[in-house]
């Protein structure tokens, strides 16, 4: 409902009618009046964070964007500020209602494009990278030597190639060879190996690891060529030896990468993966619904674009059950929801352990009220398909990976996946990049695009401001994500970040 709300500025935004709470726009002192909710406040209230507009008794739900976000943990009178003092989290039944919401997609009268790298297979990237990728921690130095050693100056004369990036972890050994650990980090390696964004990949191992080379290939169906050169260090004679033979196969794949060059092609080449970090109190109102709105514009032009982070749609997976085309996507998405409560459950942990410090200090105070702003960065659009962890994207439309929330190594399984550019949303302020996938940053707030300036690329906090509409903003991101995939650079990218983003999903004991 959020995507729709036509914001003014004033001291407090309802979302729903039904609410129990508002949301503060600027900070609100004790005695303060809220004349359109006929409030006066009781305690301080922060911005961001949330004003009771009537008694909620104990035990009873507490709603935002007319959802249940908590229960009231002592009486909550009109007035007061609403947190972590008298508002926790509980388990309660939702209605998964499949597919009430399914509806049409209407095509644009006229379809967007932008300048992309068409390959020999048809795939189109929005980036020409060389990579060297480490298939254990203990090769990641090496890998690095390997990219360090293509400067600016080596690389002048490829001028269609944006660089060679190292792909380094800190895994590939200590674990089960054969487990289910292992599976994912395979696929993970191979998701990048075969990423539209590289020409070609150097993959350097050590020799004695537990993710061997050859079962790797082996597994993934990967194949060496004039693209994909793999090396053994402990075989090729040490660090420096493999450092002078990887550096060489990368000189041979320079000149078959510089040969590509940008043509105009639809942006149903886009596939965008959606990311949500240092959430605040206005990330539901302002950037997560004005990226739905983007992503909306995107799938309506055939493109893709990909929620996660499973945690934290934890308490909204209702409301994309109600978007799912067919009970077997539905089933999908609410088995890797049982998954995720067992596996806390088996680590002593508890789906509420989410919201973070930063966040709550944003103004969330549960994985309810986080979860149902999260999902709004999906948009509307009807919900295709589910995909577990750094498995192939290969449906179009709006769609759902099982990841973690933890950010980096969300995005790494989207990228895995098939993701060729990374739209990230944040009210605290992350500095987020990822290589060979650019990442556009979203702030939810004015302050903190000004204050952060040189790492935010759009300032959804014009939306709380009252100077935008969420849809005026989802065309602007809509257009920055064209601009981005045809090489624009993006704020992470001019920095230089992107380069230690790779972090696989780790699953299974370290031994």
């Amino acid at each position: 409902m959020s995507a729709t709300i036509q914001v003014i500025k004033k001291p407090v935004l309802r979302l729903n009618p039904i609410d129990d709470v508002v949301i503060a726009t600027r900070p609100l002192q004790p005695g303060a009046k809220v004349a359109d909710e006929d409030l006066v406040c009781v305690d301080a209230v922060p911005p961001g964070h949330k004003l009771a507009t009537k008694a909620v008794a104990k035990g009873q739900p507490v709603r935002r964007y007319g959802q249940i976000i908590g229960f009231a943990t002592q009486d909550i009178r009109p007035g007061q500020h609403v947190h972590t003092h008298n508002l926790a989290f509980e388990a309660f039944a939702r209605d998964y209602a499949v597919g009430v919401d399914v509806k049409p997609v209407a095509a644009p009268a006229e379809p967007a494009t932008f300048m992309g790298y068409v390959r020999p297979d048809g795939r189109v990237a929005t980036r020409n990278y060389i990579g060297v990728v480490s298939t254990v921690n203990c090769s990641a130095s090496v890998s690095k030597f390997v990219a360090a050693h293509f400067t600016p100056e080596r690389l002048a004369a490829f001028p269609n190639v944006d660089g060679i990036v190292p792909i380094t972890h800190s895994v590939g050994c200590g674990m089960d060879s054969n487990g289910k650990g292992m599976d994912v980090l395979r696929r993970t390696i191979a998701g990048y190996t075969r990423h539209v964004n590289f020409s070609g990949i150097v993959i350097i191992g050590l020799g004695c690891e537990g993710n061997q080379m050859d079962a790797l290939f082996a597994a993934e169906g990967l194949e060496k060529g004039p693209l994909l050169e793999p090396l053994i260090i402990q075989d090729s004679g040490g660090t420096k030896k493999t450092v002078a033979a990887a550096v060489a196969a990368v000189e041979t794949m320079l000149p078959h990468a510089n040969r590509l060059v940008r043509s105009r092609v639809p942006a149903s080449h886009i596939t965008i993966g959606l990311q949500c970090g240092g959430s605040d109190g206005y990330s539901g109102i302002t950037a997560n619904p004005a990226l739905g709105a983007a992503c909306d514009l995107l799938v309506a032009h055939g493109g893709t674009v990909i929620l996660s982070e499973t945690p934290e749609i934890y308490g909204a997976e209702h409301l994309l059950t109600r978007r799912a085309v067919s009970q077997a996507v539905a089933d999908k998405l609410i088995t890797r929801i049982k998954w995720w409560e067992g596996y806390c459950e088996r680590n002593e942990g508890s789906m509420d352990n989410n919201p973070s410090p930063g966040n709550k200090a944003g103004g969330l105070t549960t994985i309810l009220e986080k979860s149902l702003g999260a999902v709004a960065k999906g948009g509307t659009t009807n919900l295709v398909d589910v995909f577990e962890y750094a498995a192939p994207v290969t449906t179009k439309g709006f769609v759902f990976m099982d990841t973690p929330g933890y950010d980096p190594v969300s995005a790494t399984g989207q990228v895995a996946g098939g993701a060729n550019l990374v739209c990230f949303t944040t009210g605290r302020g992350s500095v987020y990049g990822c290589k060979p996938s650019p990442s556009i940053k979203l702030a939810t707030n004015t302050p903190l695009y000004e204050r952060m300036t040189d790492d935010m690329d759009v300032n959804c906090g014009e939306i709380v401001d009252g100077t935008v509409t969420v849809q005026q903003k989802g065309r602007e991101i809509f257009e920055l994500v064209l601009r981005v995939a045809s090489g624009e650079p993006s704020k992470s990218e001019a920095l230089g970040i992107g380069q230690e983003e790779f972090v696989p999903w780790y699953l299974g004991a370290v031994m």
